[in-house]
């Protein structure tokens, strides 16, 4: 009898430490891998299996390039029109649907389009920025953050950010320093210390020799430098009490967010460009149109059975195993077999809310100074957010409402056409006189919008929009990482950041790996001609 250690003892010999543990890992026999490198898995792994691949998200479309590279028969269900799920890029022509609400028709300019989704990639996601560079999608810089830009106060009163930020940043080094040489601070410092970090202080906060603050030409010049003996002059300090009055302050601190440091890119002509070239490299792209009514795991396959959107004709689809990156929401509204504790832990996923409001406009900021960044407004729209492609250009996108959360749940309550005049309001309050430059409004309410009925799971209630990543632990999380017999799941939504792209592609990596690790466990305990359930 050809026992289990047997064949370990064997496939360690050929293949190798990596291949024995993987094979002890779907044999239940060893601890689950965390490990993303795709490089092992061989053309032939999949040969003569079939996986269906439920979304064509950038999980979806990640699964089915994964798997066909390592010889899987893949076929991509997607319900929409497109591909790319949340990475939704509007253009001219464009149709916004959304659940309850009039259908809106994008009418933009040549070169003028709208990220209803994701509009910016950090420089740390390789993965994500790893396929760009391999299906040739050119990319360009997001300026994610102006110096020119604003933070504007509850009353109206605004602080350019340079000023905002040197200004703060002078005034704590000012009272610092004062602590040092009175004293105050001698039980923390040494007397070598205090002497390397007054130094220190007075270059950090650019204070005077005295160790005040006056002003710095950091936050901008009070005269500026012209030709000849026309001499440069730092602006006056802002009083501290006038920069703490500012409720937006705290959002100086913006860029220190690893999620939001430079540098960050953006692909050329909109964030799903990287969607659809992953697509077009597909052996077999994604069924588009094809809405999942039906879903039957048994013993030996999975079928799926889908609508056909356009002629409303019903297909099924069996294969071997099923990938699902359908958003928790949709999903449960879907007839399946799932076991009762799945579809419980399934239909109690709560969704956060988002909102965004875009216009067309003259690119009237750029007179201004301001190149792409972002001014921090607070109330329901949070911000204002300028286009970093085409600068210098007649026309741009300007996105006058980018917000989360509770704040984000009543706003959406509003009219569509109540929540264009709003955003439109906020920006003529920052900069005066130009709300009517603004054109062809459309709003996004991701809650409403259909196949995904809001944009990532709140997984630790409440601390969602950006303060819950890398610290999601939940028992509904835990039990969505495995598989149900042969459906396993994947998406942003089961990876330590949800609300950005690069967790789905770690999610969707981390499910091929175990699909490739159980194919490969199955085949060597199973007898010749046989398949096991």
């Amino acid at each position: 009898m050809v026992t289990r250690r047997m064949i370990l003892t064997r496939l360690g010999m050929a293949g190798g430490l990596g291949a024995t543990f993987g094979a002890m890992q779907a044999l239940g026999l060893a601890g689950t891998a965390q490990a993303q490198d795709m490089s092992d898995l061989v053309p032939t792994l999949g040969r003569g299996r079939h996986v269906v691949v439920l979304g064509a998200g950038i999980a979806g479309l990640t699964s089915a390039y994964e798997l066909e590279q390592a010889g899987f028969l893949v076929t991509l269900l997607e319900a929409r029109k497109r591909v790319g799920g949340r990475a939704w890029t509007v253009r001219d022509g464009d149709k916004i649907e959304m659940n309850g609400e009039e259908t809106q028709t994008a009418k933009f300019s040549d070169g003028v389009y709208f990220n209803a989704g994701p509009a910016r990639i950090p420089s740390f996601h390789q993965g994500l920025l790893g396929y760009a560079k391999k299906f040739d999608v050119p990319l360009e810089v997001e300026v994610n953050s102006s110096r020119s830009a604003y933070v504007m106060a509850d009353d109206g009163s605004k602080i350019r950010m340079r000023t905002a930020i040197n200004d703060m940043r002078g005034r704590i080094a000012e009272l610092l320093a004062k602590a040092i040489r009175k004293g105050s601070l001698d039980t923390e410092l040494t007397a070598v210390d205090r002497e390397k970090l007054l130094p220190f202080i007075k270059a950090y906060g650019d204070l005077g020799e005295d160790g005040s603050f006056a002003g710095t030409e950091r936050s901008g010049f009070g005269s500026a430098p012209g030709a000849g003996v026309t001499f440069a002059s730092p602006s006056t300090a802002m009083p501290l009490d006038q920069l703490l009055a500012n409720q937006r302050l705290p959002m100086t601190l913006f860029e220190d967010n690893l999620y939001m440091q430079a540098t960050m890119f953006e692909p050329v002509g909109g964030m799903d460009r990287i969607h659809a070239a992953m697509d077009n490299a597909l052996r077999r792209p994604a069924l588009r149109g094809a809405e999942v009514t039906r879903i039957r795991q048994r013993s030996g396959d999975v079928e799926v059975v889908y609508r056909d959107t356009a002629s409303g004709a019903v297909e099924t689809v069996v294969a071997d195993y099923l990938i699902c990156t359908i958003p928790f929401p949709v999903l449960a509204k879907i007839d399946t077999n799932f076991s009762t504790k799945l579809k419980t832990t399934i239909a109690n996923v709560q969704y956060d809310y988002s909102n965004k409001v875009a216009f067309e406009s003259p690119r009237f900021w750029e007179r201004e100074q301001i190149y792409g960044g972002i001014s921090f407004v607070g109330g329901p729209t949070t911000l204002i957010w300028y286009p970093s492609a085409g600068l210098h250009s007649e026309r741009g996108m300007l996105l006058g409402c980018y917000s989360s959360g509770p704040t984000a749940a009543e706003f959406q309550k509003r009219p569509i056409a109540e929540q264009i005049a709003f955003s439109r309001g906020v920006i003529d309050k920052l900069h005066p006189g130009h709300g009517a430059d603004l054109v062809n409004g459309l709003a996004v309410n991701w809650h409403k919008i259909p196949y995904s009925l809001g944009p990532w799971p709140d997984w630790n209630a409440g601390s969602a929009n950006g303060r819950q990543e890398g610290h999601i632990d939940t028992a509904a999380f835990r039990l969505l990482q495995a598989p149900e017999g042969r459906v396993y799941f994947a998406s942003a939504a089961l990876s330590q950041t949800p609300g950005w792209q690069e967790g789905g592609i770690q999610s969707a990596r981390a499910q091929v790996l175990a699909l490739a690790r159980r194919v490969t466990a199955e085949a060597l305990v199973t007898p010749a001609g046989r398949r096991a359930a």
